[in-house]
């Protein structure tokens, strides 16, 4: 399993290295953030797959944070916490928490339920994960566009804006949905700059951009990529 990204949020700098140097020797790509300030600076330019959060750090609780979080993002989140009374696991779920795991734990355990929330997350699989349409063909697992069979060159970002609306065809995102998800979930990216890669992704995949056939701007709510299975 390769390519997903951890945020690890816990003021305890040993046990997250050691969590860090397990996940990393699976195949994650981990950073780790020692308070909610750091976790929010992250968090604003950056997309990660599952949160490990500790409910006590040390300028806010991790059930505050989640609580912001879930204001803007739906990404996963394992609280990972000495306090394991039952209000505190209650707590933990009903603010948003996906999973609940008291220390001390070990490293199995932790490494189970993150790849457990992962693949009900996100599907992921060792498989290649590819998306047609027309004359377009999408490889999500190598980050590949290919159009006619040959090559589009796309930036990091409308890569990644593409393969949420690929995640999710046929399906009306919201352009705030988009903007947490592809850009961070505390962004300051305007609506303006959701617009542009739009343009910029029509430009290069449609054969008409101003009457595109595939990525329909869906009035008052925001963008669908249109498959016709």
């Amino acid at each position: 399993m390769t390519g997903k990204n951890i945020l690890i949020i816990d003021d305890d700098e040993d046990l997250a290295f050691i969590i860090s140097e397990m996940l990393q020797s699976y195949g994650y790509a981990v950073t780790h953030a020692k308070n909610s300030e750091e976790a929010f600076f992250l968090l604003t330019d950056n997309i990660y797959h599952l949160i490990l959060l500790d409910i006590n750090l040390p300028d806010m609780t991790g059930f505050e944070l989640c609580s912001e979080l879930r204001r803007r993002s739906s990404v996963p989140v394992i609280f990972a916490s000495a306090r394991t009374g039952e209000a505190d696991r209650i707590t933990g779920f009903d603010i948003g928490g996906d999973d609940y795991l008291p220390k001390p734990y070990s490293m199995k355990e932790l490494l189970s339920r993150v790849n457990a929330l992962i693949r009900r997350a996100y599907g992921f699989s060792e498989e290649e994960k590819t998306v047609s349409f027309g004359n377009i063909s999408v490889n999500i697992t190598s980050r590949a566009v290919t159009k006619n069979g040959s090559p589009v060159s796309l930036s990091l970002r409308e890569f990644d804006l593409l393969a949420y609306l690929c995640e999710h065809k046929n399906t009306a995102v919201p352009k705030e949905k988009l903007l947490s998800e592809v850009w961070g979930a505390f962004s300051t990216a305007e609506p303006s700059t959701l617009t542009v890669h739009i343009r910029w992704l029509r430009e290069k995949l449609e054969e008409e951009p101003a009457a595109p056939q595939f990525i329909k701007t869906v009035y008052k709510v925001g963008y669908m990529l249109e498959v016709k299975e």
